[in-house]
């Protein structure tokens, strides 16, 4: 997973405040909207279904959902928003995917390469990290919530492709169109996923430490709180105390 989901799961636990809360409901609405395009139908819309699960997931009312998912589908007026991925490095050389809904294109790109900028990073090319990622079902799941002879037994029957030991979690990983049943297998077996999303996961990663470490938590974390900003992907390595010190910080 390593570094990333780790410390998105980590910071996600910490992050229990209000404005917090604000700011997630913002990025999930954002997400229903996109993902309406494709159809208002829950049932016919892996994407939507997602979005919503995950919406409810933080306790959203069912009315913004609805009026998100109306918008989304122009049943509703709302604003105009387009979604990109920009491609950029981070410190030490790490592949960075930023994936972006926005109403103003040409503000985001400048703002974008200024926060990258600013720690360390640049903006790439399209194409240029892009290959090194795939797309796949992440799940993340606490240690205590079951052992790993458990966790083969459901997640492997279901369509999984790996379970992986990451410290204090156990990380499943996905084909796309197996990560329903997965997650669904897992809640059938009582298990709360910390984490779960289809994401662009990295095809292998790049160890930080230290002052390298630090600049690109900083990096992360600047881009997440953008407002247009709905998920970072970035293929570092970072050991788990090193982003639990920078989360307490």
């Amino acid at each position: 997973m390593s570094g990333h989901s780790k410390w998105a799961t980590i910071k996600h636990k910490k992050a229990a405040t209000d404005a917090r809360r604000g700011k997630i409901f913002t990025k999930i609405i954002r997400e229903i909207m996109i993902a309406a395009r494709g159809g208002a139908d829950p049932n016919t819309n892996p994407r939507l279904r997602s979005a919503i699960l995950a919406a409810k997931n933080e306790n959203m009312p069912n009315d913004n959902i609805e009026r998100a998912v109306l918008r989304g589908s122009g049943q509703m007026e709302g604003e105009t928003l387009d979604e990109v991925t920009f491609e950029g490095y981070g410190p030490g050389g790490v592949g960075m995917l930023v994936q972006v809904v926005t109403s103003n294109r040409n503000r985001i790109v400048s703002e974008i390469r200024h926060l990258m900028g600013k720690h360390g990073g640049n903006m790439a090319e399209n194409g240029a990290v892009g290959w090194m990622f795939h797309r796949k079902g992440d799940i993340t799941i606490p240690k205590e919530a079951a052992d790993e002879e458990k966790m083969m037994g459901i997640v492997l029957d279901a369509g999984a492709e790996d379970l992986k030991d990451d410290g204090s979690f156990w990380e499943v990983v996905t084909p796309p169109e197996a990560f329903e049943k997965v997650r669904e297998a897992l809640a059938a077996a009582g298990i709360n996923p910390a984490s779960a999303e289809v994401a662009w996961v990295p095809q292998n990663y790049i160890k930080l430490t230290g002052a390298q470490a630090q600049q690109m938590l900083k990096m992360v974390e600047a881009l997440e709180e953008h407002d247009d900003v709905q998920h970072v992907y970035a293929n570092f390595d970072i050991d788990e105390k090193e982003i639990q010190a920078a989360v307490a910080g």
